[in-house]
């Protein structure tokens, strides 16, 4: 194997660390805004949980399942954090309303992680064939 793939899942991992540590520093910070069930807190410390254990699958699992959750990990927070700076769709559901209008650095780390880790980790999820059939085949 080439260093161009270790490459890659040095920077997934390093991005997706940093959306990790910065959503744990954040988390407290944003424990107070919440809605009738969840805090924005506990989705931060949701989404540091999800990017820490996704960081851990790209360096150390290197499997398909494991960079295909690393990379729904850091779309899905980096689609949160465009849709809530851009847009005030107000409390959806059980969450709160994160519309926050303005940028600051915790917030472009957190945007530079997680693009890094969807940047390096697409050539590795589309480089990967895919398994035939239904998994391995039995023998006797």
């Amino acid at each position: 194997m080439g260093v161009m793939p270790h490459a890659l899942r040095a920077v997934a991992a390093a991005g997706l660390a940093i959306d990790g540590y910065v959503h744990l520093e954040l988390a407290d910070r944003y424990s107070s805004v919440a809605s009738f069930i969840i805090s924005e807190g506990v989705l931060f410390r949701a989404e540091a949980a999800a990017a820490i254990l996704a960081a851990l699958l790209v360096l150390f699992r290197r499997r398909r399942a494991g960079d295909t959750f690393a990379w729904l990990t850091a779309a899905a927070g980096l689609t949160a954090l465009i849709l809530y700076r851009y847009l005030d769709p107000g409390s959806l559901g059980p969450l709160p309303d994160m519309y926050e209008p303005i940028w600051f650095a915790s917030k472009v780390w957190s945007l530079i992680g997680q693009a890094a880790a969807i940047l390096a980790l697409t050539p590795l999820i589309a480089a990967r064939p895919r398994p035939r059939g239904g998994g391995t085949a039995r023998t006797g």
